[in-house]
């Protein structure tokens, strides 16, 4: 579940979720929606979570698609 994820890796990088927020440029209360799983992110804002917390696009999608199965 991403949302797990999200909160995995934002730790993993020792980040807040303010300061994930500041980097991928959305407020503090939406990444808290989003490791609670209540809410989706967009690619962009996908794209940019990622990049905040250290962590490739392309192995967070990886990643997710190994826990699914």
């Amino acid at each position: 579940m991403f949302a797990d994820e999200l909160k995995r890796l934002r730790l993993k990088a020792g980040r807040t979720q303010e300061q994930v927020a500041v980097a991928a440029r959305v407020s503090r209360e939406y990444v808290s929606m989003l490791e609670a799983g209540k809410n989706m992110p967009t690619i962009d804002v996908f794209i940019r979570l990622c990049r905040a917390v250290r962590a490739s696009p392309g192995a967070v999608i990886t990643r997710l698609e190994k826990t699914r199965k």
